[in-house]
């Protein structure tokens, strides 16, 4: 039982911010050699919904 939530927060811990910087490193790569495309988009917006990039924070002052 507690293996499984080992492993479940290993997942989010190291796989999915991996997976997120190779598909953004994977698509400015993409846009530097063939300039903006549908799949150089779609990969930068799917790294952002996986792990977005730090917010501006908010001053309620």
């Amino acid at each position: 039982m507690i293996q499984k939530r080992i492993a479940q927060w290993a997942l989010m811990a190291i796989a999915v911010p991996v997976a997120a910087a190779g598909a953004r490193q994977l698509s400015r790569k993409m846009e530097s050699r063939r300039g903006p495309s549908r799949m150089s988009r779609l990969l930068a917006k799917g790294a952002d919904k996986l792990r977005p990039q730090k917010a501006k924070r908010r001053r309620f002052w």
